[in-house]
């Protein structure tokens, strides 16, 4: 369902309302007060969250940001505060960012946090959106959608909860006994419950979940509000995490879980039998950033949605540290294989009403001036899209945190061994290389020499990218794509292609296949490639690590490779501590940054980036519950 932004309205007082739901943001006494007040006094805050290691509020309506801006800033002025701060929210209509900004200088005092968010505000799509904010040390999950669809799709252990949509009387759904129940799901024991309204049916339905309800001094105009608990508290320090991990392989896969568990305090020991990182696979010299719509908005839809986003404000982030990572959003234009396609793409831009920042559809004379090029057709224009240099981006991964990242270069690993202490990579030798309590299998196609990732059907995908001399600046300055990409000019290269043989282990150049390039070079732009002659041109071989269903494959491997069709994933046998980051195929730069962050949060106890459901798409053992199929190439 497309995000339809709120719009910006006030009541005679100047209180900032909302139309669709006839209900105004925060109570007329005060906005922040109210903050303070109900949600973050209701919750024992900030008393609650010194010694922890992490936090994690629920929210139930974002609004204009404030009840985050306001906890954000309590938290800062905390010196006793958690190591993390996760706060997660659901917004069915979010605020444009000029609107939010306008709306955040009503409060001075929250000015500095209020400018960093929105800095990182998210392109206004659907689905769970991860901002990293404060260093890293305060993240903000936001969910945009209908509450009722988004909120059971959610994965995280709520240490409390702000209970702040509209009154039960202009947005029932928030209220619900059904969105209760869900809230109940993800409490952790003793988790705590705030909201301003004392409504009887909704005390009622949090009490026969397991919620003890008492009602508190309101604030402003309401004399009372609810406050709640969940259970009783649990050891928070019980559960803490191993906090470190052999991860085997240092292309995109690699450095990327690696960077997104280093940053979490891990530990991280990072083996790869080449001299450096990106070698591999990940060692081409440009490759394309851009997300594959579809009609239905179906799962591979989804994902490539949230990888695209993720993986763009991952680039941003390591840039903005200084960490020389090489990319450029220039934009990526996707043109229609033939008439037919062509409607196809104007539909599913009809049907997404996706933010023109995000998506739009552009005629062949409007894509013929963005590519330099004529064309006969147009097709989609992803603005924010762009290139990538993947092994600078592996590189900037491993240097982000020098002090928690080991790498151990040129050690090819001939074994894996689990006991006592967790897991050992030994060499050819036998002697142990590194050793940790979780290993992650990283190593593309090499994960096939494994004995425990027996169950996991990768196949290797040979692909040869041709390079082309290029002057810079000389069009096209953008990434074209029509089954098939060209690059900008890159020091003076230009990279096209690329092809797709799975289970073609050959590793050198063939004349073959640059034509095979430059034959689809001139299917993406016509008359390009004449001039350019296959047997002297330059290129790169790699192999892809492939996936029957094009998706990627993150979570803890199968220790059986038969199971029940039946089964819930949930009850297939895993090898203790042994997880999987694989099956990228071609889309190494869509997945890598999400799928780590997602692996990562599971290891360690965090809010999950991604619904329940595409979870579960992603998850290893899903192949164990299919009948078994071929991999696919895919544009």
């Amino acid at each position: 369902m497309p995000i339809e932004p709120a719009r910006l309205n006030f009541t005679e007082d100047g209180t900032p309302c909302s139309d669709a739901f006839g209900d105004v943001y925060h109570s007329r006494d005060g906005g922040l007060e109210q903050a303070r007040h109900v949600f973050i006094g209701g919750n024992g805050l900030p008393e609650r969250w010194r010694g922890r290691e992490r936090f994690t509020i629920v929210e139930t309506g974002f609004g204009l940001g404030l009840n985050f801006l306001a906890t954000w800033a309590a938290w800062r002025d905390d010196e006793r505060r958690c190591d993390r701060l996760h706060f997660v929210s659901v917004e069915r209509h979010p605020f444009r960012r000029d609107d939010l900004a306008a709306l955040h200088a009503r409060w001075p005092v929250l000015a500095p946090l209020a400018a960093e968010l929105q800095a990182h505000w998210p392109v206004l799509t659907p689905g769970i959106h991860r901002l990293h904010l404060d260093g890293g040390r305060v993240v903000l999950t936001l969910l945009l959608g209908d509450a009722p669809d988004l909120i059971p799709e959610l994965q995280c252990r709520a240490d409390a909860f702000y209970l702040d949509g509209f009154s039960p009387a202009t947005n029932p759904d928030l209220w619900s006994a059904g969105l209760l129940h869900e809230l109940s799901r993800l409490a952790a024991p003793g988790a705590t419950l705030a909201t301003w309204s004392v409504t009887g049916a909704v005390r009622r339905a949090l009490e026969k979940l397991g919620f003890r309800c008492e009602r508190a001094a309101g604030f402003g105009g309401k004399r009372q509000m609810l406050r709640a608990r969940f259970g009783d508290a649990g050891d928070a320090t019980a559960a803490a995490s191993p906090r470190h991990a052999l991860v085997i392989g240092a292309g995109l896969a690699g450095s990327s879980i690696a960077n997104r568990l280093a940053e979490r305090g891990w530990t991280v020991d990072v083996v790869d039998a080449a001299a450096g990182p990106a070698q591999g696979a990940s060692g081409n010299l440009s490759g394309v950033l851009r997300p594959l719509p579809s009609l239905d908005d179906n799962r591979l839809a989804r994902i490539t949605r949230a990888g695209a986003l993720y993986g763009l404000r991952h680039l941003q982030r390591l840039s903005a540290r200084g960490l020389a990572v090489r990319w450029d959003a220039c934009g990526v234009l996707h043109l229609a294989r033939d008439p037919v396609h062509e409607e196809k793409q104007r539909r599913v831009v009809e049907a997404q009403q996706a933010p023109a920042e995000y998506l739009r559809f552009v005629e062949h004379d409007e894509a013929s001036r963005i590519a330099g090029w004529p064309l006969p057709l147009g097709g989609w224009w992803f603005s924010g899209g762009g290139w990538v240099n993947p092994p600078s981006l592996c590189r900037a991964n491993l240097a982000a945190f020098p002090d928690a990242i080991r790498c151990h270069f040129g050690r090819g690993v001939a074994a894996l061994e689990s006991g006592a202490g967790g897991w050992r990579a030994l060499d050819a030798t036998g002697d142990v290389i590194a050793a940790a309590p979780v290993a992650i299998l990283a190593n593309g196609v090499g994960i096939r020499q494994f004995p425990q990732a027996a169950a996991l059907p990768v196949r290797s995908a040979r692909g040869q990218v041709s390079h082309l001399p290029a002057q810079a600046d000389s069009a096209p300055r953008v990434v074209v794509c029509r089954l098939g990409y060209v690059s900008p000019a890159i020091d003076g290269v230009r990279c096209a292609g690329a092809t797709f043989s799975v289970d073609d282990e050959d590793p050198s150049l063939r004349v073959s296949d640059h034509r095979e390039n430059l034959s689809k070079l001139d299917f993406i732009l016509p008359g390009f490639a004449a001039g350019f002659d296959p047997a002297r041109l330059d290129g790169r071989v790699g192999f892809r690590p492939a996936s029957p269903d094009r998706l990627p494959m993150v979570g803890a491997v199968p220790s059986v490779q038969q199971a029940d069709r039946a089964s819930p994933l949930s009850s297939i046998p895993r090898h203790p501590g042994l997880y999987a980051v694989e099956g990228f195929g071609a889309r190494g730069l869509v997945w890598a940054a999400l799928a780590a962050e997602l692996l990562s949060s599971e290891l360690a106890g965090d809010p999950l980036p991604l619904e329940r459901s595409l979870v579960e798409a992603l998850d290893p053992a899903r192949y164990l519950l299919r009948p078994p199929r071929r991999a696919v190439a895919d544009e």
